[in-house]
């Protein structure tokens, strides 16, 4: 019998009287819904204000300009991404958490702040780093914490706050732009240190995998059983120490996970191309399309509204049917609604066209996430979706300066196009990830023969 006054063991089951769900969890999931609201408003922000940017002349902006400083945001997305992967299993969830909200807080002060477009890209590269670690960790804390097979609807319900955050970026670029200037615009991202870090600070619980990674069993316990969840078992903690960090990474080729890997961050790649090259471009390619300024800008609007739709549709049809599948199909949806975005078309049946495709666009690269959780264990969850999410930020790299470099040589036209065969090879790569975890697979061992020693 064990005592009275010992830790709770590993493993053991949820404290009694009360089930793993939704509503168990909501705390960790309106925390972590908060802190992909400020990602998403972030994000989205730059592709609100630019029309209003590119018209200010003392800023000095033009479109090619304007689509580097976009890949040099996402480039610090990339950083920040692969390398919170494997630091947060080290350092812990919240912690690392915190200081990428006030990254890109700071980001947005300097590009407040900015009267040329030297400092104001070191203001959205900070920015980058910032966004670019939030969201692997609030990806992986709303995995570990969610109910037991419904990783993919948490997935798509903590992302609906990234389009509730485009949908205000772009109210921001409706209203305060034109009245006031851009600048203000990018004051109201410095919002995130001022109302999420604290309450991140304060109130979001340590992950219980890396507690008891780092010896804190009985407090591993205790957060789990707060929260009705399963207690951590030792296969769930990251290894620790520097060998901890490279093993994590080499893990994310063991058998079974080796091919399905680089499948996983092509489709990635192609998923965050869409994302930021059309949060980017959208309005200032409608506009070259003949849209008017507000009608443009609403466009960002009416897709991330879509989007949301999106991630409650996917969510729930991917926890019964599958992220891959879901994934797949999302991606060739969304590469058919960038072929009809390409056409000019009414303008009542353009605002139907972008509302659905926004159904399909982001929810895609989401999936993606979802279909990553299945292909590793929890041990590896933060530094897998880390580096999923990492190597698709090359994507968000090339999606805004594809746009600019299209808008610099006058063929805004050609970026939907473009958009349409990422969808395509989005759908192509994700497609193909359950067969190759079938051949990533060892062969099972021959049996032995009759007779022969035990």
């Amino acid at each position: 019998m064990s005592n009275p006054g010992s830790p709770p063991a590993p493993g053991a089951a949820a404290a009694p009287g009360r089930r793993h769900t939704f509503r168990s969890v909501a705390p960790v999931l309106a925390l972590c819904w908060l802190a992909v609201f400020f990602d998403g408003m972030d994000v989205n922000v730059y592709g609100a204000v630019m029309p209003h940017m590119l018209d200010d002349p003392g800023l000095g902006l033009t479109p090619g300009t304007a689509g580097t400083i976009g890949s040099w945001t996402t480039f610090g997305m990339l950083i920040g991404a692969l390398g919170t992967g494997t630091l947060t299993d080290w350092l812990g969830r919240r912690p690392v958490l915190v200081t990428s909200v006030l990254l890109f807080s700071a980001g947005s002060a300097v590009c407040a702040l900015s009267g040329s477009p030297g400092p104001f890209g070191a203001g959205r590269f900070l920015a980058g780093l910032g966004l670019g670690g939030l969201m692997p960790i609030c990806l992986s804390m709303v995995m570990e914490f969610a109910p037991p097979r419904r990783a993919a609807l948490a997935t798509g319900l903590l992302m609906t706050s990234y389009h509730a955050g485009g949908m205000f970026a772009t109210g921001l670029g409706l209203t305060l732009a034109p009245a006031f200037g851009w600048r203000w615009v990018f004051w109201a991202g410095v919002l995130p240190a001022v109302v999420a870090a604290p309450l991140l600070l304060r109130l979001l619980p340590e992950s219980p995998g890396v507690l008891l990674a780092k010896g804190r069993t009985a407090e591993a316990a205790a957060v789990a059983d707060r929260y009705a969840m399963a207690r951590p078992v030792p296969a769930d903690a990251p290894t620790q120490g520097a060998k901890g960090r490279l093993a994590a990474v080499l893990a994310l080729f063991r058998p079974g996970a080796r091919w399905a890997t680089p499948l996983l961050w092509l489709a990635s790649f192609c998923g965050l191309l869409l994302v930021y090259g059309v949060s980017t471009w959208l309005p200032q390619m409608m506009r070259a399309s003949g849209y008017g300024l507000t009608s443009s800008v609403s466009f960002l609007l009416i897709i991330n509204a879509g989007g949301i739709v999106g991630m409650l549709i996917a969510g729930r049809t991917a926890d019964r049917y599958g992220p891959v599948k879901v994934s797949a199909l999302w991606f060739l949806l969304t590469a058919a609604g960038a072929l009809l975005l390409g056409t000019h078309l009414p303008l009542a049946l353009t605002y139907v066209v972008v509302a659905v495709t926004g159904v399909w666009l982001f929810s895609a690269q989401v999936m993606v996430y979802a279909a990553a959780d299945r292909v590793y264990p929890a041990a590896e969850r933060a530094t897998g979706i880390g580096w999923v999410t990492g190597i698709g930020r090359t994507g968000a790299v090339v999606g805004p300066w594809l746009g600019g470099t299209l808008a610099a040589g006058g063929n805004d036209q050609l970026g939907f196009t473009a958009f349409a065969l990422a969808g395509l090879l989005g759908a192509l790569a994700i497609g193909l990830v359950p067969l190759a975890r079938r051949i990533g697979r060892p062969a099972p061992a021959a049996p032995a023969p009759v007779g022969a020693e035990s």
